[in-house]
């Protein structure tokens, strides 16, 4: 790759060098977090962790582990920046993004540090273009404080299912309702939308359903407002846990497979809007 033949003298300047043969790698797993301008990157040696927040109400995180990219070099033992999403994805599609078979974007990513901006280097067909993105100090994400000690109810659906509820549900209504349960209804959906109340309900022993695993039954709120992004997720992944822990906090966790057939996670945490009293 003709990129990686940029000097070794130059790769000494950067703390962060990262390299894929195809940019829409990166790209679409970035676009199923895109919801707001700014997201803060953090690397490490086991990969990179791009975050999207909301109001404090929400949390998105995509990871892309070290073994996808062509080549992965960290210099220290947390690499973080902050940069607007908005014109790193312009960036990376550059040259359109294109889906011709055989034909890709490679990407070469550098960082030399604080108060330096993050260079791609992108190459298609023999044309080089260079982008320099300004960088700030990264914010500290919120900890939501999520553990899997937590946890009292956790499905695993293929998202195909979850796609087919959503397209059934009210989306005009405020609230996602989700019931989960060791008893019926074990996995309800449930809007209340302009066209009336509306319930999508899973059986425990369904085909869509990979993993059923409730101690307590438990209803919760989410504003829609806050859950629709994370349908940008759900439309790439093939698999989705749902999780919920003792304070209702609810956490989305989409398996994607990239184009060449490799896994990434997409993570969304969401608070919840208002507890539900049992009828």
């Amino acid at each position: 790759m003709p990129l990686s033949t940029q000097s070794q003298a130059d790769d000494e300047l950067y703390v962060f060098v990262a390299t894929l043969d195809n940019a829409r790698n990166l790209s679409n797993i970035l676009r199923a977090i895109a919801f707001k301008d700014h997201a803060i990157f953090s690397a490490t040696p086991n990969g990179l962790k791009v975050t999207v927040e909301d109001s404090k109400c929400m949390q998105a995180n995509a990871f892309i582990q070290a073994e996808i990219f062509q080549e992965f070099t960290i210099r220290e033992d947390l690499v973080g920046f902050q940069v607007n999403l908005t014109v790193l994805l312009d960036c990376l599609n550059i040259f359109g993004g294109t889906t011709v078979t055989g034909v890709s974007t490679t990407l070469r990513m550098c960082y030399r540090g604080y108060g330096y901006p993050l260079t791609l280097f992108l190459e298609e067909g023999g044309v080089v273009t260079v982008c320099k993105i300004n960088t700030q100090e990264p914010e500290e994400p919120i900890d939501f404080e999520f553990c899997s000690s937590n946890v009292t109810n956790k499905v695993i659906l293929q998202s195909e299912s979850l796609k087919e509820a959503f397209s059934e549900l009210d989306m005009t209504s405020e609230v996602l309702q989700i019931t989960m349960s060791p008893s019926q209804p074990y996995f309800r959906l449930s809007t209340f939308g302009n066209s009336g109340n509306a319930h999508y309900d899973y059986p425990k022993d369904s085909d869509m359903m990979e993993l059923f695993q409730c101690t307590k039954t438990q209803t919760n709120r989410y504003k829609m407002s806050l859950l629709k992004p994370s349908t940008k997720a759900l439309a790439l992944s093939c698999k989705v846990s749902v999780r919920t822990d003792i304070r209702g906090f609810l956490s989305l966790q989409y398996l994607v497979r990239n184009d060449d057939g490799q896994i990434c996670f997409v993570e969304y945490y969401c608070c919840p809007d208002e507890e539900v009293e049992e009828e």
